[in-house]
């Protein structure tokens, strides 16, 4: 980044590490960690454009203490951007359903995207990303446009909701919730990256927050997901990485979107929801008998009560 010119990049999105341990990471204090990204955060200020944005997705961080203690990282990182002038403009909530079970808390199965600006003055295409209105016949009911439609035309604003699916155009952005499924080893996008940003997730980013030719930087770039939502949207793309694997497989997928060979996840598919008539998604016999012992448990816990209040039912009318 200290390469770039002051006052160049229009949009920063990255994932940064979660300083959890990954093979591509030095898991350390949660102090030398928010430290380390301290000088990454004030020279990313330094190459913003005065209308640009900043996009800073994270999870949470597991402390290795024996109680395993959570920390939120996206309350850790708000202060540190704000020390440099940042201006939070929404902390989007990501959404998946896919990933790993815990057996001491409740499965994590969301992120958080902070979205940060420069200044006061950024770009942001609303019309790139209007839904349809719910009600594009309401009418003002008072005021001088007694009358009037109340709506815009082009679709109503969503506030900070984004769309994962024509299906959910109206429930997902009035949820506020991007449901976009994560890279797992069924996506057709996976690669030999651990943590893969899915490309729609950026798209959604870059359609609002950039214009056509504008540059997009992502400092942590792994396999390229982030320079391939530019480049597959015509903004110029730069990203830097230090695994050399990544770089090479993030050189190779680039490679496969010029020549539209590339296997990506359209940004408006449905997402998958099991039938139940299928292996994976049907309850097990061996599960079925074992609720069909636990419902006889039941049962019979339940004729102990009944007999139990029949009784005291029966002593209370003897005794009136």
């Amino acid at each position: 980044m200290q390469s770039l010119p002051d006052n160049s990049v229009k949009l920063i999105i990255t994932s940064p590490p979660y300083n959890i341990g990954k093979e591509y990471e030095v898991r350390t204090s949660l102090e030398r960690y928010l430290d380390d990204m301290r000088p990454i955060i004030q020279e990313m200020h330094r190459i913003l454009t005065d209308d640009g944005s900043v996009c800073w997705e994270v999870g949470n961080y597991i402390g290795e203490n024996k109680d395993k203690e959570v920390f939120p990282l996206d309350i850790y990182y708000y202060n540190l951007f704000k020390h440099f002038g940042y201006i939070l403009r929404n902390r989007i909530i990501w959404h998946f359903e896919h990933g790993l079970q815990c057996h001491n808390r409740f499965s994590g199965r969301y992120e958080s995207i902070l979205w940060f600006t420069k200044t006061d003055k950024y770009t942001f295409n609303l019309d790139n990303v209007r839904i349809p209105s719910k009600y594009p016949g309401k009418k003002h009911f008072k005021g001088e446009k007694k009358g009037q439609l109340s709506g815009n035309p082009n679709g109503k604003n969503p506030s900070d909701l984004w769309v994962a699916t024509e299906k959910r155009l109206l429930s997902d952005w009035d949820a506020e919730i991007w449901d976009i499924p994560n890279v797992k080893s069924n996506h057709p996008e996976k690669t030999i990256h651990p943590c893969q940003f899915p490309i729609e997730l950026v798209e959604r980013c870059v359609l609002a927050l950039t214009n056509k030719n504008d540059i997009v930087l992502d400092p942590f770039a792994g396999v390229g997901s982030s320079l391939i939502a530019a480049l597959k949207n015509g903004r110029r793309a730069y990203g830097t990485e230090l695994v050399q694997e990544y770089i090479d497989k993030g050189k190779e997928r680039i490679h496969e979107l010029e020549q539209d060979i590339l296997r990506t996840r359209p940004i408006y598919e449905t997402i998958y929801e099991p039938k139940g008539n299928d292996s994976v998604s049907r309850y097990p016999t061996e599960w079925l008998s074992i609720r069909i012992d636990g419902i006889n448990e039941a049962i019979e816990t339940l004729k102990k009560e009944r007999m139990e209040i029949e009784a005291e039912i029966k002593r209370r009318n003897t005794k009136e």
